[in-house]
């Protein structure tokens, strides 16, 4: 897989839904969540998206808030059952006319393919962690 030159410049390593990613920041405030685990109270990372690519179905267990830099994106969401809905929703574009957009905690989501690059944001509140990450 070649290393597209926005993820060299941002250190950027492959993220196992698609794409590409780094965590840039993690509170130092830790919650412990009602059933027993601690996660930082938020953290961020750069997801890159390049043109045509997009990610499978995945689902968090907190919440998702996307923030765009560069590019759109399209997330479509799959309901919050044990698998992702044969029908998915729209959901939302994040890009430069609408900069934000929320994924609810346990909802399925996937991007699909544009014709541009995206460089995104994620930010997760309880802290992102591998053990809360599903893929379908």
């Amino acid at each position: 897989m070649d290393r597209p030159e926005l993820a060299v410049r941002l250190d950027l390593e492959p993220h196992p839904e698609g794409g590409w990613y780094r965590q840039t920041w993690a509170s130092p405030e830790v919650v412990t969540l009602a059933d027993g685990r601690v996660r930082p109270t938020a953290t961020l990372i750069y997801f890159l998206l390049p043109a045509g690519e997009s990610s499978a179905w995945h689902r968090v267990r907190s919440d998702e808030i996307w923030l765009a830099h560069s590019g759109s994106v399209t997330v479509q969401l799959g309901g919050s059952g044990e698998a992702p809905e044969e029908a998915p929703t729209a959901g939302f574009v994040v890009g430069p006319e609408s900069p934000q957009g929320l994924v609810p905690a346990g909802a399925w989501q996937r991007t699909v393919p544009s014709d541009a690059d995206a460089l995104v944001s994620c930010l997760v509140s309880p802290g992102f962690d591998f053990a809360d990450f599903d893929l379908a």
